[in-house]
């Protein structure tokens, strides 16, 4: 069994693959200290809450945009699971060409989004959008290459700003509002939140088509936490919540 595990910004989603099958998933919220006896404990811990015996976890594939808790997770590896993880950074085989000016400044969650993509729809354009902390946008071409793409703030971290930053906005729950014209603060701060985000992927999505495949036919996923709440808005062509740990499923076998 091979255990995926994206570690972000504000949560560590997991997931453990049987064969190609993603068997269970789990997430936990990111500390900024957390050591590697915590870790090691919560990962035995939630497998078997889950059905699996940690012992036929053979192997882990991580990826990270969180440099502090690396050593901690990479060590609880070590000591908890027998095993050194493999790890999607600069150097390893993609499966892509990184067109980026830098590629070292790709995040490698967003590597992990354009392998599986890349995977789920050969030979065809796609622009891949992440609703996770950033809200992020990525361009593919049908030749496997990366171009680039977007960032910008993701639906939770907006509403935080809004509620640390104002002294009379209240926070809110994520929803999907029944209309765009709110009758209360509560329901204006939901539209505003949910369909900001909308109209960004209609814009964005539409000028990446015009920049990058010139027109050509592409088509627009969606992934990450947030994803599925957008899907009553007929944006994506597909939704695939998992896209990080199915690439990183998929760069493992690349490099093993």
């Amino acid at each position: 069994m091979l255990l995926c595990l994206d570690i972000g910004n504000t949560t560590i989603h997991g997931g453990a693959f049987q064969g190609n099958d993603l068997k269970i998933f789990f997430r936990k919220t990111s500390e900024v200290r957390i050591s590697t006896d915590e870790m090691g404990l919560f990962l035995r811990t939630i497998l078997r809450e889950n059905g699996v015996e940690p012992e036929v976890v053979r192997n882990i594939a991580l990826c990270s945009v969180v440099p502090s808790l690396l050593h901690s997770i990479r060590n609880a590896c070590y000591q908890y699971f027998n095993t050194e993880p493999f790890i999607l950074q600069a150097g390893v085989r993609t499966g892509l060409k990184i067109n980026y000016r830098n590629p070292l400044e790709v995040g490698a969650d967003r590597i992990a989004i354009a392998i599986a993509a890349a995977d789920l729809h050969p030979r065809v354009n796609i622009i891949a959008v992440d609703f996770g902390t950033a809200t992020t946008f990525d361009a593919i071409t049908a030749n496997r290459e990366y171009l680039g793409g977007a960032i910008l703030p993701g639906i939770a971290i907006s509403m935080e700003s809004l509620e640390t930053k104002t002294e009379k906005l209240p926070s809110v729950e994520i929803v999907g509002p029944t209309c765009a014209v709110g009758r209360s603060t509560v329901e204006s701060i939901q539209s505003g939140l949910f369909y900001g985000q909308v109209g960004a992927v209609r814009e964005l999505a539409g000028r990446f088509a015009r920049e990058a495949f010139e027109e050509e036919a592409s088509v627009l996923l969606g992934t990450g936490g947030f994803a599925r709440l957008f899907a009553g808005e007929n944006l994506f062509d597909a939704i695939y919540p998992n896209l990080v740990l199915n690439g990183l499923y998929l760069a493992y076998h690349l490099n093993n």
